[in-house]
C-alpha cells in the first residue's frame, strides 16, 4: 500500500482500489510457486522494505515468457542494493524453470535509477508504451524491456 500511495505513476494498480479490497482476497492472490510468487526484503526485526513479483505466462504459445512486476524499496532503504538483490534472485530462479526463454518488465520512464538498474542485469530495453499509465490525467510512459535468459 506505501508503494501505490506514494508513487502511484510507477504501478498499475491504484491505491484508490487496493484500499478497498479485503485482505483476505490479496492473501488469496498471494502464490508461492516456482513460476508464481512475491519476494520480500526484511530488516533484521522483520520490517518489510521490499518486495517484487514474478509470474510466468500460462499459455501453451506463451509459457516461455515470464514477468517481473511490483518491484518497490521502501525510500529509508534504497541504495542498500535491496532492489538488485531480489532481481538477481528472480532471473536466478528463471534459468531454473524449463522451457523459460525471457523475462520482461516495464518501468517508468521518469524512474532513471531503476531503469539503470535493470539495464546493469542484463534487461534490453525494445519499446516504449506512451501513456501506459494515466492517473489523476497525467500520463506517464513506461519503458518496456527484456533479459534473455542464456
Amino acid at each position: 500500500m506505501e508503494a501505490l500511495k506514494n508513487h502511484p505513476e510507477a504501478f498499475s494498480s491504484s491505491y484508490e482500489d487496493s484500499v478497498q479490497t479485503p485482505l483476505e482476497d490479496v492473501e488469496k492472490r498471494i502464490k508461492n510457486d516456482k513460476d508464481n510468487y512475491i519476494l520480500g526484503a526484511f530488516t533484521e526485526n522483520g520490517q518489510l522494505v521490499g518486495i517484487a513479483g514474478f509470474r510466468r505466462e500460462q499459455g501453451i504459445k506463451v509459457k516461455h515468457k515470464g514477468m517481473i512486476w511490483g518491484v518497490y524499496v521502501s525510500a529509508e532503504h534504497r541504495g542498500k542494493g535491496i532492489a538488485q538483490s531480489l532481481i538477481k534472485e528472480i532471473l536466478t530462479r528463471g534459468k531454473e524453470i524449463e522451457g523459460l526463454m525471457q523475462i520482461s518488465l516495464g518501468v517508468t520512464q521518469s524512474n532513471k535509477v531503476a531503469a539503470e538498474l535493470y539495464k546493469k542485469l542484463g534487461f534490453e530495453t525494445y519499446g516504449v508504451e506512451k501513456n501506459a499509465l494515466i492517473y489523476k490525467n497525467q500520463g506517464y510512459d513506461e519503458e518496456l524491456m527484456n533479459y534473455f535468459i542464456k
